[in-house]
């Protein structure tokens, strides 16, 4: 069963040093590391890693790296240890990954990870994985994405006019997580998500179907939209 989950932004900015320009996104993180210490502190038999992307699910030992945001991992002090588990040791440089990694580490977990695509595909299909993958066994989850990518003139794509309203709503949605909210998540078109660059889409239906019902606890611990994309730190205990 399901014990645990948390939703963190899927932006390499979270890891320190890494705009290069100072420590932009720094109450963002802390948020995102009190949601997945809140997983952790679960002490759960097994956790995933849920990020944006298509692929199969990856297990073993993993070491993110940040090369493909452009950054010096050395300069950062990168990386941690690899992840726990057997076998060679995986290169993770897809950056949702990556930063999800870092951020168990920061936090905590030293257990194995299984690395789970969630691309915007088929949500049925997504919540089928949820469900099976928490039958039988504790599961803690973490999510990596973010809400849509298109605030202001800031934001890294072009601005559209639905992107704040829709926004508002799924962070409230998600927040609660009741049967009316999951209702809500389950029916918001991939499509739409897509348009709107809404990277948590995959990684939230997944969660769906991983849920038992709703959570006995939530909490919200940041939702912001700085630099023209909208993040949300979420938790939620069963």
């Amino acid at each position: 069963m399901l014990v645990a989950a948390a939703l963190v932004p899927p932006t390499a900015l979270l890891v320190p040093g890494a705009s290069g320009t100072g420590d932009v996104l720094a109450a963002e993180r802390r948020a995102a590391l009190a949601a997945v210490r809140t997983v952790v502190a679960e002490r759960p038999d097994a956790l995933a890693l849920v990020v944006p992307g298509t692929g199969p699910v990856r297990v073993g030992r993993m070491r993110p790296t940040l090369a493909a945001a452009g950054v010096d991992d050395a300069a950062l002090g990168w990386p941690p240890e690899p992840t726990a588990g057997a076998g060679r040791v995986l290169v993770v440089d897809d950056v949702p990954a990556a930063v999800g990694l870092l951020l168990l580490h920061r936090a905590g977990w030293r257990g194995a990870v299984d690395l789970v695509p969630a691309g915007p595909t088929d949500g049925a299909t997504l919540r089928m994985t949820g469900d099976r993958m928490v039958r039988l066994r504790r599961w803690g989850l973490v999510l990596v994405g973010g809400l849509s990518a298109r605030h202001g003139p800031d934001g890294p794509l072009a601005t559209d006019d639905r992107a704040a309203p829709l926004d508002d709503v799924l962070a409230a949605d998600l927040a609660d997580l009741d049967g009316p909210a999951r209702a809500r998540l389950r029916a918001v078109p991939s499509r739409l998500a897509t348009t709107l660059a809404i990277s948590a889409w995959g990684p939230w239906q997944v969660l769906l179907g991983a849920v038992p019902g709703d959570p006995a606890r939530s909490r919200t611990h940041r939702v912001s939209a700085p630099l023209g994309a909208a993040y949300a730190a979420l938790s939620w205990q069963w």
